[in-house]
């Protein structure tokens, strides 16, 4: 399973290692995914997603609805 955020779509980006005499060498930056279970009142049910702890935030800010509703007019849910 590759490492995506299920609502915003985040994903692994590339980068380099940076030695102190400049030697750069290639490395991978990971999302920080989480696994998380979170409660819809409206379908009065459980969803368990996989989404980053910057994502998670957003929810705590905004709310799980608002969340869903921009991740499926972006595409990521359908």
């Amino acid at each position: 399973m590759s490492r995506v955020c299920d609502l915003t779509g985040k994903r692994a980006m590339v980068g380099n290692n940076v030695s102190h005499a400049m030697n750069k060498t290639k490395r991978k930056f990971s999302v920080n995914l989480v696994k998380k279970r979170f409660y819809l009142p409206e379908e009065d049910r459980w969803i368990t997603l996989r989404v980053a702890a910057s994502t998670i935030k957003t929810i705590n800010k905004n709310g799980i609805d608002a969340v869903l509703k921009k991740a499926q007019s972006q595409g990521f849910i359908k």
